[in-house]
């Protein structure tokens, strides 16, 4: 390779390493999903409540929505779905939320109880078996 030809080779190449590397979106874009976003958090917070919305991540790219963090419960789910579809500018929403188990309270926890241990009556238990001799 000669040394005339290495600047043109060079531009060529930065050209095409410019073109692979730019952006998905425009910064209009990018501000626009950011706007759809910041009003979607806040209708969840109207529906469901502020508390819940620490928890939950809204990410906007090119109007499509995506919901992801734990909930409470399926109910939980389908209305901060429906929230977020119902603003302006969101083409879709993937709903990627997780909804947490709940916790079953026995009678005998809430006495304080271990949950797993029942207590039996003294009769239904069979005696022990002492071996022949």
């Amino acid at each position: 390779m000669s040394l005339k030809r290495f600047p043109a080779i060079l531009f060529v190449l930065c050209a095409a390493l410019a073109f692979a590397c730019r952006v998905n979106q425009s910064l209009e874009g990018q501000a626009k999903d950011a706007k759809i976003a910041t009003q979607i958090k806040s209708r969840v917070a109207s529906a469901v409540g502020a508390s819940t919305i620490t928890s939950v991540s809204v990410n906007v790219t090119n109007g499509v929505a995506t919901l992801a963090g734990p909930v409470h419960s399926e109910q939980e789910s389908q209305q901060i779905e429906n929230a977020a579809r119902g603003v302006e500018g969101v083409t879709d929403v993937k709903n990627t939320m997780q909804i947490l188990g709940q916790e079953v309270v026995t009678p005998a926890a809430a006495a304080g109880a271990p949950a797993d241990v029942t207590p039996v009556p003294a009769e239904t238990v069979p005696a022990k078996a002492t071996p022949a001799r």
